[in-house]
């Protein structure tokens, strides 16, 4: 099985940048479908994007169109998470997560077998 490392979370001020980065060891990261999801305090989980195997497709919520971009490198076995234009409301625990069938693009965190242990990502105002 897959096992999934996240880094690069840490503080921004609004309007900022950071890319998130989730690693994966123990199979190829090309055997997956590929989530990130967040969790606020008093919140639950919340679908952010995902990508499949390939690439080639990609969905977002609405909450974060055109502000955050999905990408993956097969060959570093990384998936990525672009974020712009940072609001405080997207502050939150950030976990990737890794979905052998990906036949469609499930936004429910239920679909998703395998998670990593998330990276803490504050936006100050």
């Amino acid at each position: 099985q897959v096992q999934l490392v996240e880094s690069g979370g840490g503080l921004v001020q609004a309007g900022g940048s950071l890319r998130l980065a989730c690693a994966a060891s123990g199979r190829p990261l090309s055997s997956y479908g590929m989530g990130w999801f967040r969790q606020a305090p008093g919140k639950e989980r919340e679908f952010i994007a995902a990508i499949s195997k390939a690439g080639g497709r990609t969905a977002y919520a609405d909450s974060v169109k055109g502000r955050f971009s999905i990408s993956r490198d097969n060959a570093k076995n990384t998936v990525y998470l672009q974020m712009n234009s940072l609001k405080p409301e997207d502050t939150a625990v950030y976990y990737c997560a890794a979905r052998e069938e990906f036949l469609y693009i499930p936004i429910s965190d239920l679909k998703y077998g395998y998670w990593g242990q998330g990276t803490q990502v504050t936006v100050s105002s």
